[in-house]
């Protein structure tokens, strides 16, 4: 292929005599490079998308054939213009996919500052315009490229909480693809309408919006800061387990998504990283440090996004990640899915007859479901019922379901005598709640940003920023007593304190008793349904409903001027 192109470049160019030798060598070797980054970059789609090793060394490859291409590129630019006829889409292209790798490169490590690795290179490919005579082309597959290109930017530009990129690329994309159908006629317009209405219903789904003084929009990060999780006093006797992996399970029906990420599952993976760090800027190969170089702090928890995946997709990447699980470390699950409720009566109580939440069905599988239809003692088949985590049980495990059917996770038995906890959400909430539930649960928005979804049930939908950080500066230090209760308890279960070393479960925690406290004070969260649960319970006395912490959350609800929402009565004895 590179001959070809190059007899037909260097022929074009006037007789092949009259070429330099050192141009036509540069040519070459830029065909060589061009060709063998393709080769790579393609090859990343056949590597397994699990196990944490096997992908590290094609990736440092990968990483250094592209990180030739773009210096030899930019070395030699006026030969490979005159010569080649390099085009500026074409450098945009390379630009995007160097992009690509750093994304993927965050996706397989956590590492969040490969994310700004990866804008950075999106952004020079947009202030550079490489991409603007591409319009120009009849060739609308080129277009197509620009366009993937602007979904990718914004994926990464969402992940970053940049939303006032987003907002300018959404505008920009918008104006593309009204002139791509335009021009071309094609059978993608109604996709790429999807695409757009997707991100807007991403970007407006935080029920609270906090406004400078000028009444733009302050963006809030929800990853973990120095500051973030309460710190571990003196004398608080705590597990030193450490939180290593992490499955992010999304599968609600009808859910705000974008690309592969539904807003439950964008707010929990923030959940569960540290604020980004800027790397050098100049192109470093991830994956080539020596691993004698130790990073300055803990790293973030590795981490499979997994969205809407069938049960095998989902045990697959539930034993690799169990299989490399390194010893006193913990493994994380983290499932937001449409209850499945058991079909049949049954007699036993057992591991799988409380049914559990929604796996995807593959369509290979209908006769079994044809089977399963006649007989009702069969029981769910596209369903992971808390008996099929039991084998996992064997290594320290902590669970957060988030389902309508949450419940049948109470259920559980420690088996194996390992740290195990679930934090279930509740299974309703209050008809006279707004129905949030398209934009992300309510009991995961608690998990992710307790203050907002503290707002939000005490009827606010918008705040001053002055009084937001107040709030915060209240919130951390409720956070600090909760976590004083916790090891203070002299009746709760030791997983929780064996969990309770990691940061990141620290904070899961301290947020879960919050939310559990706020709705059990709430007026009109009244069932019991409408509260979230654990496996093993909370001491309520001494936890979700302590009068220590209720007198700080109506303290919280007056600085808001809500107290009205919330009962006061609990607090007779106190």
């Amino acid at each position: 292929r590179t001959e070809l192109a190059l007899k037909e470049i260097m022929s074009s160019g006037g007789a092949e005599d009259d070429i330099p030798q050192a141009e036509r060598k540069t040519v070459t070797d830029f065909c060589y490079l061009l060709d063998k980054s393709k080769q790579l970059f393609n090859g990343l789609r056949d590597l397994p998308q699990y196990g944490q090793k096997q992908w590290q060394s094609y990736f440092g490859r990968t990483f250094d054939v592209y990180t030739k291409l773009w210096k030899f590129q930019q070395q030699h630019r006026q030969v490979l213009d005159n010569r080649y006829g390099l085009k500026r889409w074409q450098i945009g292209e390379i630009a995007s996919k160097i992009g690509q790798l750093y994304y993927h490169y965050y996706l397989r490590t956590s590492e969040t500052s490969y994310l700004n690795e990866a804008f950075s290179f999106y952004s020079a490919i947009r202030q550079r315009s490489y991409y603007s005579q591409v319009n120009k082309e009849d060739r609308p597959e080129l277009v197509v490229k620009k366009l993937r290109y602007y979904a990718r930017f914004i994926v990464v530009c969402l992940l970053l909480n940049k939303m006032d990129v987003v907002k300018d690329l959404v505008k920009e994309l918008s104006d593309e693809i009204e002139d791509y159908t335009h021009r071309f006629n094609t059978e993608d317009q109604v996709e790429w309408n999807l695409v757009l209405q997707e991100v807007a219903a991403f970007i407006e789904a935080d029920p609270v919006m906090v406004l400078n003084d000028d009444n733009t929009i302050v963006i809030t990060s929800n990853r973990l800061s120095e500051t973030g999780a309460p710190l571990l006093e003196q004398g608080m006797i705590v597990g030193q387990l450490a939180l290593a992996d992490a499955l992010i399970i999304g599968n609600c029906n009808n859910q705000v998504k974008f690309s592969e990420l539904t807003i439950d599952m964008f707010r929990m993976l923030q959940a569960l990283e540290r604020e980004p760090m800027n790397l050098a800027s100049q192109m470093s190969k991830p994956g080539m440090q020596e691993s004698t170089e130790k990073p300055a702090r803990r790293e973030n928890p590795h981490k499979y996004l997994l969205y809407k995946p069938t049960f095998s997709q989902l045990y697959t990447f539930l034993a690799a990640s169990f299989k490399e699980l390194p010893a006193n470390s913990v493994l994380l699950i983290y499932l937001s899915a449409t209850g499945v409720f058991p079909s049949g009566r049954s007699d036993s109580e057992g591991p799988y007859d409380f049914g559990g939440v929604l796996t995807n069905s593959n369509r290979d599988i209908i006769n079994g479901d044809a089977i399963h239809k006649r007989n009702q003692s069969y029981k769910e088949m596209h369903c992971l019922h808390p008996g099929d985590l039991y084998p996992f049980t064997r290594k320290p495990l902590f669970i957060i379901v988030d389902s309508s059917n949450s419940v049948a996770y109470k259920n559980f038995t420690n088996l194996f005598g390992q740290p195990l906890v679930c934090l279930l959400s509740p299974t309703a909430y209050p008809k006279a709640l707004q129905d949030q539930s398209q934009r992300g649960s309510l009991f995961t928005l608690f998990l992710n940003n307790p203050l907002m979804a503290f707002l939000f049930v005490s009827g606010l939908s918008s705040m001053r920023r002055g009084l937001w950080e107040k709030c915060q500066d209240y919130l951390r230090k409720i956070n600090r007593d909760i976590a004083q209760l916790l090891t203070h308890s002299r009746s709760i279960d030791q997983s929780f304190l064996q969990f309770f070393g990691d940061e990141f479960l620290r904070l899961l925690l301290t947020r879960f008793i919050f939310c559990s406290a706020t709705m059990r004070m709430h007026k009109i969260f009244r069932e019991t349904r409408n509260y979230p649960e654990s496996y093993p319970q909370l001491p309520r006395d001494e936890t979700v409903e302590n009068p220590h912490l209720q007198k700080h959350i109506l303290e919280l609800a007056s600085i808001l001027d809500v107290r009205n929402v919330f009962l006061e009565n609990t607090l007779d004895d106190y």
